[in-house]
């Protein structure tokens, strides 16, 4: 069993379909928040449960259990145990013709997609999106966003957070503050933004702060020059105080985006301190390469009182919310001509 009483600040990956010996004791030695689940992780339902499981006997609690299921291209459950969800830019389609629709509909696949998950014990999903995209952005977002439009983004963002949370499962809206005027793509470069900051602050800003009550959040690994020109808003203070915390007014859990994204530089003990003093209540490591966990370990420390209260307030958002018995094919239907 752990031996700390309040756990690490960071949310781990494993390697595979079930936990080796030594991802055990290193799990029950630091006794991370939680985890997050990949492709790589899952054969079907039975095997999930059984890995979630595992995952929480190591620490001796209901440990959250994190996933990508945003629908789309972005999609970890998958067939032919699980159905395809669309991409978020569905719900944006259908906001055109008819707004108080694509509410419903896009907080009704939220609430699917709640069901698949807690079916499986995972409860946290890491959606929706609040990114708006510009032209000649990289691709990285694209239909994942809704839309152009930061009232849009917002609106059905609230309905996507709606759904989860009526089924139990904590959403955590992304990439705050904003991803969507990337040149690059995060995972493989730094992305740096020349906006100004009341372009920022009118567009891209706009989804977030609308949401700033929202249980938990994912930081942007993007440089804003208008705030920090060397530190992208996972590890620069000013980012996170001045503006997440500041001017957006986020109420909720912050959590890095992957700290093995090639967008950060530095060993992963310095990339996890950096983003943990800038003011992230958690460090992400989503690949379950041990020797990048063990040095996370290293600079690791227990979640901070502020952390423990934000969690504490993002539990008491969840509600359970009856699922109809006829909410796929509800659902189909309203997505049946914007899907044509």
């Amino acid at each position: 069993m752990p031996v700390n009483s309040i756990p690490s600040a960071v949310i781990y990956g494993c390697a595979g379909l079930i936990l080796s010996d030594e991802e055990k004791r290193f799990f029950t030695e630091h006794d991370p928040l939680g985890f997050i689940l990949f492709a790589r992780n899952i054969d079907n339902p039975a095997q999930v449960r059984a890995l979630v499981d595992e995952m929480r006997a190591c620490v001796g609690r209901r440990a959250p259990v994190l996933i990508d299921q945003e629908g789309g291209r972005v999609q970890r459950l998958r067939l032919p145990h699980w159905l395809k969800r669309p991409p978020m830019s569905v719900f944006g389609r259908l906001a055109e013709s008819d707004m108080g629709l694509a509410r419903k509909a896009a907080r009704l696949n939220a609430r699917l997609i709640a069901a698949d998950l807690a079916e499986l014990g995972i409860d946290v999903d890491c959606a929706p999106l609040l990114d708006v995209p510009v032209a000649g952005a990289h691709d990285i977002i694209g239909d994942r966003a809704f839309g152009y439009d930061p009232l849009l983004v917002a609106d059905l963002g609230r309905a996507v957070c709606d759904g989860l949370l009526d089924g139990m499962v904590m959403p955590v809206i992304k990439h705050i503050p904003g991803h969507g005027r990337a040149l690059v793509d995060s995972h493989l470069d730094l992305p740096v933004v020349e906006a100004a900051a009341a372009s920022l602050s009118h567009s891209d800003f706009a989804p977030f702060r609308s949401l700033r009550d929202a249980p938990w959040a994912m930081t942007a690994h993007v440089v804003y020059k208008a705030f920090d020109a060397l530190r992208p808003a996972t590890t620069s203070p000013v980012v996170i105080n001045d503006v997440i915390r500041g001017e957006i007014g986020c109420e909720a859990v912050l959590l890095s985006d992957d700290l093995s994204m090639k967008a950060l530089k530095g060993d992963f003990s310095d990339r996890t301190r950096a983003t943990l003093d800038a003011g992230c209540d958690l460090a992400l490591h989503c690949n379950g390469e041990m020797d990048e966990m063990r040095a996370i370990a290293a600079a690791m420390r227990p979640l901070t009182d502020d952390a423990q209260e934000r969690l504490a307030r993002a539990d008491g958002m969840l509600r359970n919310r009856p699922l109809p018995d006829d909410a796929q094919a509800t659902l189909d239907g309203w997505l049946a001509e914007v899907s044509a």
